[in-house]
């Protein structure tokens, strides 16, 4: 297991250096020239060049990649072209709420969509079934920002119960989380349903069944943990899918988050910032997908990696 997790790792490198250089030559094809926005619409052309100038944009590409590269190796992401503060800085004092926004969301549909699918598949064609189902469907269908500001509309600004906007206290994780995990719990729903109905079906389940073991034993017991091998693998992929879905919910609620700040920075054309988002998000990504990998042998043990 420590061999595996420890090539894995390893493995992060170059997956991380093809991200790298993709988000690079991605910035730069962004129509718009950061100078002039850094500048402001007031400059002229000398102004705009001395700037561009300071930011190094200049030089050739490649010396700019590599430049880019050796200080990322070194912990340094740069300075923000718009702040002027140090991106790590930036991204730090914006990661919290993000962080607790993503555990809100992914905790309330991971148990929504257990109960959900697992309820759906014990009473099998049956109205729970139906009506379960029904409302993965409707989840998955509705767009997350659609789905916030008919959040907003109904429960901030008609019935006045809850915040539209920021998150300093509980009451305004509420109306983000339920829009960014609606679609995942809708996904785990249907995803836990067809897991269980599979695992059901299986001899050592009638087995159990014959020798009178109780109906709630058998479903707990010899069918969750086995039901909950893909599902596991399910969980890590929504993770990484809140991670990205966070960026559009983060902008309808004005949230403080890492998502708001990519969309800013993306308008502002601020690349050390937009680099720096991206391949965090990535890193965080392949990170959950090595856990989940790993959870794999604690829930089956038969599962082992060489």
């Amino acid at each position: 297991m420590l061999n595996y997790v420890c090539k894995r790792l390893l493995g992060l490198i170059p997956t991380l250096l093809i991200v790298a250089v993709l988000v690079f030559l991605f910035v730069h094809m962004l129509p718009g020239d950061p100078a002039r926005l850094v500048a402001g619409p007031e400059a002229d052309a000398t102004v705009i060049e001395r700037v561009r100038t300071q930011l190094g944009l200049d030089q050739p590409l490649y010396r700019q990649f590599l430049h880019y590269i050796g200080n990322v190796l070194q912990g340094d992401f740069g300075t923000s072209m718009v702040s002027r503060r140090p991106v790590s800085e930036e991204i730090a004092s914006r990661f919290m709420p993000t962080f607790w926004l993503t555990i809100a969301s992914m905790t309330w549909a991971v148990l929504f969509g257990l109960s959900a699918g697992i309820v759906a598949a014990v009473w099998r064609n049956r109205w729970p079934d139906k009506l379960g189902m029904a409302l993965a469907v409707t989840g998955i269908s509705f767009p997350a920002f659609a789905l916030g500001m008919l959040l907003m509309q109904i429960f901030s600004v008609e019935l006045g119960w809850l915040p539209t906007v920021g998150a300093d206290t509980w009451k305004h994780y509420i109306l983000p989380s339920l829009t960014l995990g609606a679609a995942v719990a809708a996904v785990m729903a249907r995803f836990t349903r067809a897991s269980f109905v599979d695992v059901l079906s299986e001899d050592y389940i009638c087995t159990a069944r014959a020798k009178g073991v109780s109906e709630k034993w058998v479903i707990l017991k010899h069918g969750f943990r086995n039901a909950m091998i893909p599902v596991v693998t399910m969980m890590g992929l929504q993770f990484g899918f809140l991670l990205g879905g966070s960026i559009v919910v983060e902008k309808v609620f004005n949230w403080p988050g890492l998502g708001r700040l990519l969309v800013d920075s993306v308008d502002m054309r601020d690349y050390p910032v937009i680099q720096a988002e991206v391949l965090l998000f990535s890193l965080e990504f392949i990170l959950i997908n090595l856990v989940v990998d790993v959870l794999y042998a604690a829930i089956n043990p038969a599962i082992r990696y060489k």
